[in-house]
């Protein structure tokens, strides 16, 4: 590891900073404590924003020429889970790629920001405007920490790290998960016209949810909407008629859908299944997930200037869309226009492989400087 930039994420990808909703995770202290004390140890301003107990926001910041605009470089330090991973906190340099839980998704961003507010605050060049940078809690689970944020922040454009191959987002996909339940009448097999088969009115209503949950439109970087059920649960045994069941549903916003908007619509539809079947009763549950689209104006600051950045380094200025989700929704909810831009590939976050390669971790800590240096 020949640059302090990769021996910082090497370090990052040591802590288990897995999320404390899934199996082997913990508060963020520990990782959190890690960045603190970088900055603290450079003369850079850091505090903790506490969001839940002992899972805190870091935030480190650079004053700048114009107290009165201010650029936010933000980054998850809590990852996925580690299941099928034998060496998941052993980072280890393959084929001029680090491995390890969390080294794209998002610790090589993270450590690139990091470097980049150092590298600025070492030169004693004050940047145009403020520059916040912000380690945030618990984006793999509920987005708490990028919630909390942005209840207080105001911003003039807000870079959040992301693997998306260092190409610039300004769109991505929101999403609604919620659960719908059919109930029905228990029966003996034997006679199954004495009950109401919630299995069977659940195949039914899935075609009408699949049909009409989804509409015509499509957005030019993100495409349309998606819908998909990850899970079915009904019935205790064969030879008894079930008398419920329930799915939970994925549905994937394009930008100007409103969750609200797709819930209502799922209502209408289980209205409409209930007076076509009185001896079955449809419900659906209050989402256990909202998330907004993100669809950040082509001519806003922060990808104006971005892509000058990117193009001067002989990078893909051009914005695209992505179809996860992450913090940068809430940013804009805020009405902070926000980009995603990382290095590493989504297509291995949360892998059992998951790797960065070193050479886009060192580009991306070389775009953000930039970018903090010509932001204003």
């Amino acid at each position: 590891m020949a640059t302090s930039l990769i021996e910082t994420l090497a370090d990052l990808v040591r802590i288990n900073s897995v999320n404390p909703a899934y199996a082997n995770g913990r508060a963020e202290r520990e990782i959190q404590d890690y960045v603190t004390e970088f900055f603290r140890s450079r003369g850079i301003e850091v505090r903790e924003q506490m969001v839940l107990p002992d899972r805190p926001n870091v935030i480190a910041t650079l004053p700048g020429s114009n107290a009165a605009r201010r650029l936010v470089l933000e980054a998850h330090c809590d990852t996925a889970g580690v299941e099928g991973m034998d060496t998941p906190f052993h980072p280890v340099v393959r084929s001029a790629r680090l491995y390890g839980r969390g080294a794209c998704d998002t610790k090589a961003g993270l450590a690139a920001m990091m470097h980049a507010i150092a590298d600025v605050h070492a030169s004693s060049l004050a940047p145009p405007c403020e520059v916040v940078f912000v380690s945030a809690m618990d984006e793999e689970h509920s987005c708490q920490g990028a919630t909390r944020l942005c209840k207080d922040l105001r911003a003039s454009g807000a870079v959040i790290a992301e693997p998306t191959g260092l190409r610039m987002v300004r769109a991505s996909k929101g999403c609604v998960r919620w659960r719908v339940t059919v109930h029905g009448r228990a029966a003996h097999s034997s006679k199954p016209h004495l009950g109401a088969n919630a299995i069977v009115g659940m195949a039914e209503l899935l075609r009408e949810l699949d049909v009409e949950l989804l509409g015509e439109g499509v957005h030019p970087l993100v495409g349309g909407p998606t819908m998909n059920v990850g899970q079915i649960e009904g019935g205790t045994q064969v030879n008894i008629v079930p008398e419920r069941c329930a799915i939970s549903i994925d549905r994937r916003l394009i930008p100007g859908e409103d969750p609200a908007d797709v819930m209502l619509a799922c209502q209408n539809i289980l209205d409409r299944f209930r007076a076509v079947h009185p001896d079955l009763r449809a419900e659906m549950e209050a989402p256990s997930v909202q998330d907004w689209p993100l669809d950040t104006p082509a001519a806003s600051d922060i990808v104006r200037v971005t892509g000058q950045v990117l193009a001067g380094i002989g990078l893909d200025a051009e914005p695209i869309g992505v179809p996860f989700g992450s913090d940068a929704s809430k940013f804009g909810r805020a009405g902070i226009p926000a980009i995603i831009l990382g290095p590493g590939s989504i297509d291995v976050a949360h892998t059992p492989d998951e790797y960065v390669p070193i050479v886009e971790v060192e580009r991306a800590c070389l775009v953000y400087r930039r970018l903090i240096e010509v932001f204003e």
